[in-house]
């Protein structure tokens, strides 16, 4: 399969069969260079509410019939707008014809903003989305907390997307002790230099990854899994 970056959280696996993207964040994002009147989607995962990551779920959607996958909260709204939906939630695991979900904890925040109001979407998650015998993890918006530990231990990850932005999430150092936690084989930085607040060095940050390899992927790069 083929894992690509797009820019802050965003990430497209392609394989034989299927075309996934996680957090389609297009519109609005400077780094990515997708447009979402033209990328194909017929998955669309989603590790929480804000608009940064739900981004452009709802035009794919409508465009291409995507099925999306999300916290139940998040799911549930987004299936009263029309859309097909498949709420999970925390620790919990389901086997889909593209591959194998499971959410696991991430302590962030998680709310859509629409017209000026904020609607609860539920928890935020990390996604581990497994496709035969290759496990990707997208630990999604987070700080750091034990448990990562725990995710490694009992899963082995090929490849980890880790958050490095800091001020909303884990910065450099705290996500440097998450990779040695998470164990996996291959580290790409993500939700950073989207904003000002969240500008890093990521070739900095990969070269210090000293559990797995650290990659410093440009948006539209891509590696093989």
């Amino acid at each position: 399969m083929k894992v690509s970056y797009h820019g802050h959280s965003v990430v497209q696996i392609k394989t034989e069969q299927h075309n996934i993207i996680i957090d389609p964040f297009i519109t609005g994002n400077s780094l990515c260079d997708l447009d979402s009147e033209t990328v194909e989607a017929d998955v669309i995962l989603l590790t929480h509410g804000h608009n940064d990551h739900v981004g452009d779920t709802m035009a794919i959607a409508q465009r291409t019939g995507a099925q999306i996958v999300a916290i139940n909260e998040l799911a549930v709204y987004l299936t009263q707008k029309g859309f097909q939906a498949h709420g999970m939630n925390i620790g919990g695991a389901y086997d889909f014809d593209f591959g194998r979900v499971k959410f696991t904890q991430a302590f962030h925040s998680s709310s859509y903003e629409e017209d000026g109001t904020f609607i609860y979407t539920g928890m935020p998650a990390g996604i581990l989305l497994t496709i035969g015998d290759k496990t990707i993890y997208h630990v999604g918006d987070t700080g750091l907390f034990s448990d990562l530990k725990l995710i490694g231990d009992r899963h082995n990850i090929d490849l980890a997307f880790v958050p490095i932005g800091d001020n909303f999430t884990m910065g450099p150092e705290d996500a440097l002790v998450a990779t040695d936690w998470i164990q996996a084989k291959y580290v790409v930085p993500v939700h950073y230099n989207t904003f000002p607040v969240i500008e890093q060095d990521a070739g900095a940050f990969v070269e210090r990854v000293k559990t797995g390899k650290g990659i410093h992927l440009k948006p539209g790069e891509s590696i093989d899994l």
